[in-house]
C-alpha cells in the first residue's frame, strides 16, 4: 500500500559511512554510534538480512538519529512477552547506536488505554508514543487527534523513514488503515484468538473408538459449534479421567472484571456469526454488533438495525454461560482472563475455544504436563470453530496487533525521535529475534523463513496457522466502533450480568445494546469526532430489521446442526494445498 522504493545495499551502506563522519559530530562520536552498530549487527543474528544488510539498517538510524542525540524520549506499551523484548533488548541497542536516551514503559493494557485517553482529551503529552491495540483504529480516525504515519512519511517523517521498512512486508496492514485509505499505525505485534485441543488424547484409539460410538463421527478438530459442544461433554461427562486425573472438555472464566469485556469483544459473536459478511470486519454490521450506514455508526440495538441484542448474540451467550457451568472445572467461573490463562498447561483440559497464542510461550516450557520430553507439545492449535449463524465471507475469530501510535499533542521533535525508535522495533535487522522471542509475528518475510520453519515443531501450529491461507478470517475490532474506550468498559459489567445470572443472556444484551447507543447519542449530539461520527437510526420494530438481508439475523429452528470434524494432519495439509494454489 505504502512502498519504500529499497537503495541498492553498496549504496545505502557507502552513503551511512560517508555521512557518519561528516558535519558537526565528532569523529570519535562518528565511531562511537559505528562501534554499536557493528556490534549489534552481529548480536542480532538471527534475521532474515544477512550481516552486511543489517549493518545498513543500523548505520542509517545513527546517521538519523543525528539531530535527536541527548534527547529523553518516552513510550509505552502493556506487558506482554514482546515488548518486554523491546524494553530490555531492542530499547538498549537503540540508544546505543542512536545517542537517543530511551524509556520504555510496561504497564497493564488498561493504564495505556487510560494514559492515552488523558493525552487524546487534555492535550498534554504524557508519552511520545504509544503502542496500542488497532481496536482503537475507528477512535483515531474519527477524533483526529492520532498523526496517521502515512502522514507522517509523507511530510515531516519523508527524511526518517528507513529505506528498508518494507509496508508490503507487514500481514497487519488492513488493520491499521482507515476508511479514508490512511496508515494510522504501524504494527509491532500480532497473535490470535485461536482453538487449543490435546492432540494426544484426540489422536488415542481407544477414545476416538468411544468419541465415535457415541456421537457417530470422528473425533477430530471441531468445524462447528456442535462438534465443539460435544468434544466438551464427551470428555467432562464419558471420559472423566485420565492416568488418575479428573479431566475437562473446556475451560474459561467468569468473573466481573475488565477482562470479561475482551472475553465478548475479542470476538465471541463473529464466532457465532452474528455480524455481516466482511473481511477485516462485517459490513454494515461488524461483530460488536454495531451497524453503519456509510461511515456513520448508527445503532447497536435490533431495533435501530444493529445486533447486540439479536438472536445470534443471545446464542452466542448463552453456549457460553452453559459451558463453562457444565464443561469447565467449577473454579472457573470465578477467574478473571489472568488466572485462567494457566490452567490448560496443568494438564487436564481437553480443549478451549477461545485461547490467545501469545500463551504459546509460557505452554512450552520445560517440564510442563502437556510438553513430551523432547521439547514437542502434546497440544495444538487450529482454526476456531463457528456456531450456526456463521456464512462464508465472515471473519472467525479476533487478532490483537498491538501498533505503534503518535499523537498531534507530542511536540514534533519528540514525535520523530520517537518513530525512529517505533522502526527500530520492526526493522527486518530485528524482527525475526523478537518474533521467536514473543511469538507475535508482524513481518511476511520472517513467518517464511528458516528459522521459523526450524521452530514450528516445538510451536504447536503457531507457524503453520500464519502461513495458511485461513489467517486473514482473524481480526481486530474494526472501524465500525467509534468510541473503542467508552463503549468498551460497558461489556463486561453487562456481561457479568448474565454470568452471575442476576440477568437472562437476553435482558443482559438488551442492557448493553440500550447503553452503547446511549453513548453513541451523546457522542452525536456533541459532535466531538472531526469525521463519521455517530448518526443514530430511529428505533422501529425489531422485525422489520430481523427480515432485512444480513445482520441482524431471525432465529434459526435449529442452533445445533451435525456436529462436523476434520483430522487436524488433513487440515495442515488442506493449508498448504491452497498456498500452493
Amino acid at each position: 500500500m505504502f512502498n519504500n522504493n529499497k537503495q541498492p545495499r553498496t549504496l545505502l551502506l557507502g552513503t551511512a559511512l560517508a555521512v557518519l563522519t561528516a558535519g558537526p559530530v565528532s569523529l570519535a562520536h562518528a565511531n562511537q554510534y559505528e562501534d554499536a552498530a557493528r556490534k549489534w549487527a552481529k548480536e542480532f543474528s538471527t534475521s532474515t538480512l544477512d550481516e552486511e544488510q543489517r549493518l545498513e539498517e543500523l548505520l542509517w538510524f545513527a546517521r538519523a538519529a543525528e539531530p535527536y542525540r541527548g534527547m529523553d524520549i518516552n513510550v509505552v506499551s502493556e506487558t506482554i512477552a514482546t515488548h518486554e523484548y523491546e524494553a530490555n533488548t531492542l530499547a538498549k541497542a537503540f540508544e546505543e547506536i542512536t545517542g537517543i536516551n530511551l524509556t520504555h514503559n510496561l504497564i497493564q493494557e488498561g493504564d495505556v488505554i487510560e494514559k492515552l485517553q488523558t493525552q487524546m482529551q487534555s492535550g498534554r503529552n504524557i508519552y511520545d508514543a504509544y503502542i496500542n491495540d488497532s481496536d482503537l483504529i475507528g477512535t483515531h480516525w474519527r477524533y483526529g487527534k492520532v498523526v496517521p504515519v502515512s502522514d507522517m512519511m509523507e511530510n515531516e517523517a519523508k527524511d526518517l523513514t528507513l529505506p528498508t521498512l518494507d509496508l508490503d512486508d507487514f500481514i497487519g496492514l488492513d488493520f491499521t488503515t482507515a476508511p479514508d485509505g490512511k496508515l494510522y499505525q504501524l504494527p509491532t505485534q500480532q497473535f490470535a484468538n485461536l482453538y487449543w485441543f490435546r492432540a494426544d488424547w484426540f489422536e488415542r484409539e481407544d477414545l476416538k473408538e468411544q468419541f465415535e460410538e457415541i456421537y457417530g463421527y470422528e473425533l477430530g478438530v471441531p468445524v462447528n459449534w456442535s462438534a465443539y459442544e460435544d468434544i466438551a461433554e464427551f470428555f467432562t461427562e464419558h471420559v472423566k479421567e485420565i492416568d488418575g486425573e479428573r479431566v475437562y472438555g473446556h475451560m474459561d472464566y467468569g468473573k466481573k472484571d475488565p477482562s470479561l469485556g475482551w472475553r465478548f469483544t475479542d470476538a465471541w459473536f463473529s464466532m457465532a456469526g452474528a455480524g455481516d459478511k466482511g473481511l477485516p470486519n462485517g459490513l454494515p454490521v461488524d461483530e460488536w454488533g454495531i451497524r453503519v450506514d456509510e461511515c456513520h455508526p448508527v445503532g447497536s440495538s435490533v431495533t435501530r438495525g444493529g445486533a447486540v441484542n439479536g438472536p445470534a448474540a443471545v446464542y452466542a451467550t448463552t453456549k457460553y454461560l452453559d459451558w463453562m457451568k457444565q464443561y469447565a472445572p467449577p473454579e472457573a467461573q470465578g477467574m478473571t482472563f489472568s488466572e485462567a490463562g494457566p490452567v490448560p498447561a496443568q494438564g487436564n483440559i481437553a480443549q478451549q475455544i477461545f485461547w490467545y497464542t501469545a500463551f504459546t510461550a509460557s505452554m512450552i516450557e520445560e517440564g510442563l504436563p502437556v510438553v513430551n520430553e523432547d521439547g514437542t507439545p502434546k497440544w495444538r492449535m487450529a482454526p476456531s470453530p463457528h456456531g450456526p449463524y456463521w456464512e462464508e465471507g465472515m471473519k472467525l475469530g479476533y487478532q490483537d496487533v498491538g501498533s505503534w501510535t503518535f499523537f498531534d499533542s507530542t511536540p514534533e521533535k519528540r514525535r520523530l525521535a520517537a518513530w525512529l525508535y517505533a522502526q527500530f522495533t520492526v526493522a527486518k535487522t530485528v524482527s525475526l529475534e523478537k518474533t521467536l522471542a514473543g511469538l507475535t509475528p508482524i513481518r511476511e518475510s520472517d513467518i517464511n523463513s528458516d528459522a521459523m520453519t526450524e521452530a514450528a515443531p516445538r510451536l504447536g501450529g503457531l507457524v503453520e496457522f500464519y502461513r495458511s491461507p485461513a489467517r486473514v478470517q482473524w481480526s481486530p475490532t474494526g472501524t465500525n466502533v467509534p468510541d473503542y474506550p467508552k463503549l468498551a468498559q460497558l461489556w463486561w459489567q453487562y456481561i457479568s450480568q448474565a454470568a452471575s445470572g442476576e440477568a437472562s443472556p437476553q435482558e443482559a444484551l438488551d442492557g448493553l445494546a440500550e447503553a452503547q447507543d446511549s453513548i453513541m447519542m451523546r457522542l452525536e449530539r456533541a459532535k466531538v469526532m472531526e469525521t463519521c461520527g455517530p448518526r443514530l437510526n430511529e428505533p422501529r420494530e425489531a422485525q422489520y430489521w430481523l427480515d432485512q438481508p444480513g445482520a441482524p439475523k431471525p432465529k434459526l429452528d435449529n442452533e445445533k446442526p451435525q456436529g462436523e470434524t476434520v483430522p487436524y494432519e488433513e487440515l495442515l495439509k488442506t493449508w498448504e494445498e491452497e498456498r500452493e494454489s
